[in-house]
Parts: C-alpha cells; structure tokens; sequence
C-alpha cells in the first residue's frame, strides 16, 4: 500500500521551504504511442525521501532520475527526450537497456560449438548494441511488482529465434528497484532454448549537475581498475589486457574527467574523449557485488557510486553529442554533457577466447545486477 513519508525541509539558494511528503509507490501513465499503435507506458517510482525515477516500456529504458544535491535541491540526472518518438529515431542509447550484445563484435561474427553466425554491421565494420532493432528499440512488458517505500517495475521481452540473426529464443526480465537510501537497483534475468551469446547493460547518460547544466569535463571518476583492453582503429579490443598505469586511463585516484581527455593518445583521439572498458580488480570474483566506480560532482556535491556483478565497466564521455538534438525541456545536449557508465562483459568476447565467457548455454539462467547509489558529500 502507498504511504506518505514523514516531511523534509529543503534549503534553497535564498530561502527554505517546508516541502510535502512524498507519495511513495508506482503511478503509470501513457509516454506515447509507437506507429503501429501499440502505447508505451511510463512508470513513476517515488521513494518515501522524494526521489524518482521514470522508465518506459520501449526499450526498458530510464527517462528521468531525480535525486537530492547537498542543498536538498531535486534534479534530474540522466539524458534523455520528452518525446516517445526521438528515442526511437534520434537516441544515442539514452537510458536504455542494451542487448542481446552490449558493445562491439568485430565484423558482427561469432562461433558456438562449430556454429558460424553473422550479424548485422551496424557499426561499420562492427556490429553494436544489439543490431539495427536491438533491444532498446524494442517495446517491452511491463508490470508493477512492488508499490510500498521501495518501488519496482519489472520489463519482460521474448526475442524469438532469429532477431537480429541471433540464435535462440531468448526470454529476458529486468527489474528496476528504487530504493529508501537512492540507489537504483537493475537486475537482469535471461534464459534461452539454444546456445547463444548475452551481454546486457544499462546505458543512461550521467551528469550529476543535471541534464541540463553542460559538459561533466569536472566530474572526479575514480574507477576500481588497474587494468583496461584497448582497441584498434576500429574500436575491437586488441586481445591485450594493459595497465593503466602512466597512461590516461589511470582512474585508481579520482581525477576530473577533462584533465586527460585531450591526451596526445591515439585511442583517445579516435574516439573524441573516453569510449573504453576497464577491467574491474574483482573481475576473477565475476558474480559477487562489487564497487566499480565513484563519480562525484564538485558543484552540485552529488555522489554516484556504481556496484556490479560485472567483470568490466565501459566509460563513455558522449563525444558524440553535438548540440543540434533537442533533449527535455527543450535542453540541446553538447559534446561530453554526460558519462556513460555501463558496467558489462568485455567488447568482442565471443572472438576473444581469454576473456570471461558471453555463451548462454540452452536452459541455463543468465543473471547479473548494477546498482547506481546516489549519496551526498558537502
């Protein structure tokens, strides 16, 4: 049952204000409605705190996420659109889950048990994020699975045998959990009725000012990784497994996000900024929660700590963004206005045979959780 919490006080700029209670639950609304008809819901998860966050069915995706900075002020800290319609035609993955395959297989080719399977190179020369129709294109189910102080929505989808030339049926579940101290729990669940590949993540945008409040060039990362995979011209992970140190990777101590990323490095260059994934120190204990990274925002002293289960983490600074796509409230996303941070496998796994497995194996479970735990430092 929905209760109300106890009031809070929130300080403003130049006054304070005696806010009312939050309602704690779910409430579901209308988002839009896809060409065919079919409605995409919107799901409002509010803690008993005043926190927030709304998810749709396309694409199971996050549209906003509202949470306290250290003067009380509520602001939404994700990337995103108003508009149903910009996700499916204009979206650089804002807020989506990314499936079957989060991040690149080189020239979209893998083998399973002698099996040879190509898919779609909708990265040229790669295949990325699933495919041309991957999962964040995709209209899920969703249902209400808790309603108290600490709401959840569960999204299901059946990708049949065959979408986007991947093997398998594959059922899959993610749950998103709000819960009574900010954190944003995702948990993942797949099965399949034959052997296929499986790399799921979560892909919301971060600026912990808010969406609308520039570049995150100050954000400090600090990132639990002595080691990254870095790539070729093409973006495919060369096999190595590198330190970091003395290199512009390094995050084992926090540092802004701005201070090496016009470093004369070739992979930096390419890419315009950070698009790489760290090995995470715990990588050996794949399964366990683990801290991957703390994102902290010096202006708005907004903390992201973001935990996994995990064995890598893909930081990605949107050095692609360009200013000419309109985002909410009418706000124009510039280059670096957010990090990805997207706790996953590693890129092109299934070619790579010393990096941790991606094979589903039919009748086996696939589950993973990310948490993303939003706190305050003075």
């Amino acid at each position: 049952m929905t209760r109300l919490s106890a009031p809070r006080l929130i300080v403003c700029a130049l006054f304070s204000v005696l806010a009312l209670p939050a309602m704690a639950g779910v409430s579901v609304s209308e988002f839009g409605v896809l060409k065919d008809g079919r409605p995409s819901h919107l799901y409002r998860l509010t803690n008993a705190s005043g926190s927030s966050a709304e998810l749709t069915e396309l694409g199971a995706l996050l549209v906003s996420l509202k949470v306290p900075n250290n003067k009380g002020k509520y602001d939404d800290v994700v990337l995103g659109f108003d508009d149903l319609e910009q996700y499916l035609s204009d979206s650089p993955f804002f807020g989506a889950t990314v499936g079957r395959y989060a991040n690149r297989i080189a020239r979209g080719r893998f083998n399973i048990r002698g099996n040879s399977y190509q898919l779609a190179n909708n990265n040229p020369p790669n295949h990325l994020h699933g495919g041309a129709v991957g999962f964040d294109k995709r209209l899920w189910q969703g249902e209400v699975v808790d309603d108290t102080d600490e709401p959840a929505v569960r999204f299901t989808l059946l990708s049949k045998a065959g979408d986007e030339a991947y093997p398998g049926n594959l059922q899959v579940a993610v749950t998103y959990r709000l819960t009574a101290d900010n954190g944003l729990h995702i948990d993942y669940q797949a099965s399949s009725d034959a052997d296929t590949i499986i790399n799921l993540t979560h892909h919301s945008y971060f600026n912990l000012s808010g969406h609308d409040s520039g570049d995150v060039l100050r954000h400090q990362l600090q990132l639990n990784a002595d080691f990254y995979t870095p790539v070729d011209d093409t973006a495919i992970p060369t096999g190595e497994i590198v330190s970091v140190r003395n290199t512009p990777f390094d995050f084992t101590q926090a540092k802004a996000l701005g201070r090496d990323i016009q470093a004369d490095n070739a992979m930096l260059q390419a890419a315009l900024g950070y698009d790489q994934n760290w090995v995470l120190r715990a990588a050996e204990f794949a399964g366990e929660l683990t801290l991957a990274a703390t994102l902290t925002d010096p202006v708005s002293g907004r903390q992201l700590q973001v935990l996994t289960t995990e064995p890598g983490l893909q930081v990605y600074t949107g050095n692609h963004l360009d200013g000419k796509t309109e985002g909410k409230d009418g706000f124009a996303y510039a280059k670096h206005a957010g990090v990805a941070l997207e706790p996953q496998h590693f890129p092109d796994s299934p070619n790579q045979p010393h990096f941790p497995r991606t094979t589903l194996a039919a009748g086996d479970v696939y589950t993973s959780r990310t948490v993303y735990q939003f706190s305050v430092v003075q």
